[in-house]
């Protein structure tokens, strides 16, 4: 997919990586970029730097993401491109043990980090289907390609997304409708910066990218239509080893997070 001249949504667009993306796609002339996020004085200032329009939307709720989807297409016509991109990280409150999140922490990150996806799809769908074109990019991470130390409830959620993404694009794939997930390591966001000293951070050990690096690379995987964009190409590396030999590559990461830890 070429973004010019498309009509775009970007979720999680009032900083970081959503935020770059909207900037980047509105200079890669699209026809329009609505901006989503639950921050509304955040999406309001994207939008007015883009020439966008915003939208207060909590991605965790269905009702409210089907509304802005009937609302940008009756004021656009239609989407082409949704980038599913919101999404929260909460680390281990017992680094010593991968069930101590309260379940609450665990709801809140399967509404953002899974089931805004299905809204999304749920929402866009239809159109897309019916014109027999679109496109979806959903903001997952590495870490549901591998995982992330120290995260169960960030490492699992993100897996489901991708297992959604995977459903999609085998469902919806023969219809015309493309799927790309957006799996980077270290990105420099408020989400990284949460998460405290970077260098003990196990996912920025490759290096830590800017948002407008990482919608650089996503313009380039859109234009090539592959399903995975990977900013830090290591992580196609770090895949083929976890598939070759699953017990080792445990093994390389238990070594990794005592490492980490100090242990």
């Amino acid at each position: 997919m070429q973004v010019a001249g498309k009509v775009v949504v970007v979720t999680g667009a009032a900083e970081g990586i959503g935020a770059a993306l909207a900037r980047r796609f509105a200079a890669e002339g699209a026809a329009h970029v609505a901006v989503v996020d639950r921050n509304a004085e955040g999406a309001a200032a994207t939008a007015k730097a883009i020439g966008g329009k915003a939208y207060t939307v909590d991605v965790s709720n269905g009702e409210q993401m089907a509304a802005m989807v009937a609302a940008v297409e009756a004021d656009q016509g239609r989407i082409d491109l949704f980038c599913s991109n919101a999404g929260i990280g909460d680390g281990d409150p017992d680094r010593s043990n991968a069930a101590s999140s309260p379940d609450a922490v665990w709801m809140r990150a399967w509404g953002v980090n899974v089931m805004a996806h299905v809204y999304a799809a749920r929402a866009a769908l239809p159109g897309m289907i019916a014109r027999g074109e679109g496109h979806f990019l959903n903001t997952v991470s590495a870490a549901g390609l591998l995982s992330q130390i120290g995260g169960a409830v960030y490492s699992t959620t993100k897996h489901a997304a991708i297992g959604f993404a995977e459903s999609l694009a085998i469902t919806n794939g023969d219809a015309g409708i493309r799927v790309s997930v957006l799996c980077p390591q270290g990105v420099d966001t408020a989400m990284l910066r949460q998460g405290g000293d970077p260098s003990a951070q196990p996912q920025n050990l490759d290096g830590v990218m800017t948002p407008d690096e990482v919608a650089e690379c996503v313009v380039q995987g859109l234009a090539a239509e592959t399903f995975l964009i990977l900013p830090h190409p290591q992580v196609l590396t770090y895949m083929q080893r976890k598939a070759g030999d699953y017990d080792r590559w445990l093994g390389g990461m238990r070594r990794l997070r005592g490492k980490m830890m100090g242990l």
